[in-house]
């Protein structure tokens, strides 16, 4: 397999494809007794567009070079804004703001938020920026929303591992997963791929939510969310961080930055990791996280080949095996020769992607990409005395088209066309005698055209519709529209409201393959259809000025309607789960109040509180989506020096009771109440700066709060009863780590 590997990965570093444009790049700050301090979250934008990015931690931009509209604003509350007049792109643009109030002596500076959300967007997007990261213990994507208030993680089983998201109270195979702008982790790696981003290799993430753009597609049923790597721009010369922590886990990550020539640079990230400490807290025998080694490497290049001509790309190799079930687990031995119960999930990835951007020298506001991306994916795993391999080839390309109606820029559109190639080959093997029904193993082929039309009026309205179609081989032709509206009347307030369709193949073994972890008869569908819904939201922010600092209120409501879904029925019998297409009525409806605000110099706080109803129709009945809070509740807390010197950030969360589908059938002492109760869990960290390091120590779930008996008949796993699949709290009890970092800046033009 490790061959197969390599000879893909010599194949595919020939395969270099391609995007990005001129850019304008540079550095946001404000002067504090003649010290440069970044401003994160600064708006950076062409007046007269909503053509703009927010800066990074670190203060940095990076912005598409636009040459008939030479203002480039700057803008950041709490300071007066500037306007730079530039006449041809810029590498190192510097950039210092003052403040608008200054007293006597006294100047009045904040602390940018490590998370926002855009302003100029009309599509709600929340913004996760590195400092935001660094909050917490992030080793990996999995672990990156523990201070964020829309999204959720937790355990899909109590034996595999398996991480699970959730966006509109839905779970995260509705999210469009997506890696600078191009789709992935799908299918196989939707399951165990929030493990296999490494947190320090990211530079952002955006998390949009409701009816996303047409642009990339369109399987966002409830929101994106996008990953952003370090870019060999401006990847630190070097980066080293290391990572232990109680349970046993051990990390590190490297990457470095360099210039190639001054046209090209390049990128280099490597990862690794292991859980090698066997951690069973509740004595039941079973691991409370499996056994895990993974390796990580990446390679990527950008190039600005001239000032209308760029292109990135760049290939990525994932190697992981992990062990779960009894500690006294032998992976390497045959299962049949010894009595414990175990799971082996080996795998290795390899992808590769090219992108290639052209400016026409005549007309800045037009322009042409290119954009493809692959993936091969190889899972050979056990589960007790199942058995599941499976191998996918993926492959994505998108031509799009960006320009404008007319000389100005109020009627702008994007229009493309894309191809999607997706082969999943599945293979059970074993003891297959609760397995009724076959492995379906598909080969999706669509191509789809798209056109998206943009009414702007500049920082006050932004209308965007857009349309596409797509033949699908084997649903045949389908339409999706969307629609988003954002109106801000001052820069006090803005409204948003979006609504759109979206589907998805549902793909119910590689997608759910952890239900092969319990004893539990397993129903596989005849025919499975095209999962298929509505979603529509609206969005209300309230900017308020106290002084010198600004409160940020937050209101949203969405609601996602399914036409069909395929549904996971664990309510018809306490020994059997059932895979079929919705028969009745599924939707979900969420309600999320959030304020955030710096309360003094270097003290920000963030609290929301979140009401999920989600229900569908299953065992004929239309009843409370299972191991589902009915609410969830977060509040950080984070202060830092005003050099700064030292961090504290500390979060609770806070999860609501909901169902457990029943255990009537089981005998009395295995059966479980029919609901959980509400919880909370408490993290804190805190870190130390100095020039070039940083270090850092910190607490996960400091009251020690698991979910009692997660493994039915765990002293039996082969026996009928056995079950690990009804997870709703933590599995890990409390948890201490301790980290480094030491970077090594790229020097300033």
């Amino acid at each position: 397999m490790k061959i197969r590997i390599i000879s893909l990965v010599l194949f595919l570093s020939t395969f270099y494809t391609l995007s990005a444009q001129t850019v304008v790049k540079g550095r946001v700050f404000d002067t504090d007794q003649n010290s440069k301090n970044p401003i994160p979250g600064a708006n950076v934008y062409w007046a007269e567009t909503t053509i703009g990015v927010s800066t990074d931690a670190d203060g940095h931009f990076s912005l598409p070079w636009n040459g008939e509209k030479k203002k480039l604003v700057i803008s950041f509350v709490g300071y007066k804004s500037d306007t730079l007049l530039l006449n041809s792109p810029a590498d190192n643009v510097q950039i210092a703001l003052k403040q608008e109030l200054e007293l006597d002596e006294v100047v009045v500076s904040s602390r940018g938020a490590g998370s926002h959300m855009s302003r100029v967007n009309p599509v709600t997007t929340v913004v996760i920026t590195s400092a935001e990261l660094c909050k917490a213990a992030c080793c990996s994507l999995a672990e990156s929303f523990e201070t964020n208030a829309s999204v959720d993680v937790s355990y899909s089983d109590a034996a595999t591992g398996a991480r699970r998201i959730q966006l509109l109270g839905l779970s995260g195979l509705y999210v469009q997963m997506l890696t600078e702008n191009m789709p992935d982790s799908r299918g196989l790696a939707s399951v165990y791929g929030l493990d296999y981003v490494p947190g320090p290799w990211m530079e952002s993430i955006q998390v949009s939510k409701g009816a996303a753009s047409i642009t990339n597609g369109y399987e966002s049923l409830t929101g994106q969310i996008n990953v952003q790597y370090k870019k060999p721009e401006n990847a630190e010369t070097l980066f080293v961080n290391g990572f232990a922590s109680s349970s046993g886990r051990v990390e590190s990550n490297v990457n470095t930055g360099f210039n190639v020539s001054s046209k090209w640079s390049s990128a280099i990230l490597a990862h690794a990791s292991a859980d090698a400490q066997k951690n069973d807290h509740n004595h039941d025998g079973f691991l409370d996280e499996p056994l895990t080694t993974r390796y990580i490497f990446m390679n990527r290049w950008a190039g600005h080949l001239n000032p209308y001509l760029t292109t990135q790309f760049g290939v990525k190799v994932l190697d992981e095996e992990r062990t779960g079930g009894q500690a006294a687990f032998n992976r390497n031995r045959p299962y049949t020769e010894q009595d414990a119960y175990g799971i082996d999930i080996d795998t290795q990835n390899a992808s590769a992607f090219f992108k290639l951007g052209y400016v026409f020298p005549n007309d800045s506001n037009s322009s042409v990409a290119m954009v493809a991306n692959y993936s091969y994916h190889d899972q050979a795993s056990l589960y007790g005395v199942k058995e599941y391999d499976a191998t996918q080839n993926y492959f994505a390309g998108n031509l799009i088209l960006a320009s404008h109606f007319g000389l100005g820029d109020a009627h702008k559109y994007t229009a493309g066309i894309n191809y999607m190639y997706d082969d999943l080959a599945e293979k059970l093997d074993g003891d297959l005698s609760k397995v009724f029904g076959e492995a379906a193993p598909r080969t999706e082929s669509v191509i789809g055209a798209y056109f998206q039309y943009s009414f702007v009026v500049p920082e006050k309205l932004t209308f965007m519709l857009g349309i596409r179609g797509d033949h699908h081989n084997m649903f045949g032709n389908f339409f999706t529209p969307r629609m988003h509206v954002r109106y801000s009347p001052s820069e006090h307030f803005v409204f948003r409201g979006s609504a759109g369709k979206g589907y998805r193949t549902p793909n119910v073994l590689a997608e759910n393959n952890s239900i092969l972890g319990s004893s539990r008869l397993i129903y596989l569908p005849d025919e499975i259809k095209m999962e298929e819904a509505w979603n529509y939201g609206l969005n209300f922010s309230y900017y308020l000025h106290a002084g010198e600092r600004e409160i940020t209120f937050n209101l949203e409501y969405y609601r996602t309607e399914f036409e069909n879904q395929l549904i996971m029925d664990m309510d018809q019998d306490v020994r059997q789960v059932h895979f079929y297409n919705l028969d009745g009525r599924s939707y979900s409806n969420v309600f999320q109040a959030e304020v955030s605000t710096e309360i003094f110099r270097g003290f920000d706080v963030v609290a929301a509180w979140r009401l999920n109803d989600v229900k569908q129709t299953t065992d004929g009945k239309l009843q409370e989506k299972a191991l589902q809070s009915r609410y969830r509740g977060m509040l950080n807390l984070s202060y830092a020096t005003p050099l700064p010197r030292w961090q504290v950030d500390f979060t609770a969360q806070f999860a609501g009771p909901g169902r457990i589908p029943t255990t009537q059938g089981n005998m009395a002492h295995l059966q479980r109440p029919d609901s959980f109760n509400s919880y909370q869990l408490y993290q804190g960290q805190l870190t130390r700066y100095f020039k070039r390091w940083s270090i850092y120590a910190g607490v996960e779930n400091i009251g020690n709060f698991t979910q009692e008996h997660p493994i039915i008949d765990a002293e039996s796993p082969f026996s009928d009863n056995f079950d690990s699949s009804l997870i709703w709290g933590p599995l890990m009890g409390r948890k201490f780590y301790f980290g480094f970092r030491f970077a090594i800046d790229r020097p300033t033009a």
